[in-house]
């Protein structure tokens, strides 16, 4: 009994964090997809990105609509983030993450959303408040990927 609480322990250390990752999806999408002004939101990375304060690049007549424009582009970057983030906890939902080939997959593909977003907050946003939320989503992929490693078989 005591080595099947065990394995209990570490089956629910291998989903739980990743269903975590999915509602901080949702959450970050959410803020990007409800805020009126969301490039505000990394405005000090994004004026640095862009080499211009975004009081400088609004009061142009030329970008008159720029607000318009970037609130559209950014609701639906946020609807993206909130989408990816409901299918995660729709799949952690549906497997429990109780296959090798559902922990697997899941991680992997994590793991190379995580990589890639590194690259770019690093290469093109290094002052960006995202990192710590980056921080915090690493550290749960790698809760549940030891954890995926400590499951064993049942017989």
């Amino acid at each position: 009994m005591i080595s099947f609480l065990k394995q209990k322990h570490w089956h629910n250390l291998s989903w739980i964090p990743v269903f975590i990752i999915g509602l901080g999806a949702v959450g970050l999408g959410m803020g990007w997809f409800l805020h009126p002004e969301p490039w505000m939101l990394d405005q000090q990375p994004n004026e640095k990105l862009l080499k211009a304060t975004f009081t400088e690049l609004l009061t142009v007549e030329i970008n008159r609509y720029l607000p318009d424009y970037l609130r559209v582009v950014y609701r639906f970057f946020g609807w993206w983030v909130i989408s990816i983030g409901m299918l995660i906890m729709a799949l952690v939902q549906v497997t429990r993450m109780g296959t090798a080939l559902a922990r697997n997959l899941i991680l992997g593909i994590l793991f190379i959303i995580l990589i890639v977003l590194y690259y770019m907050v690093y290469n093109f946003l290094p002052t960006s408040p995202i990192k710590i939320a980056m921080h915090i989503l690493t550290g749960l992929w790698f809760i549940s990927a030891i954890s995926s490693i400590k499951i064993e078989k049942f017989p």
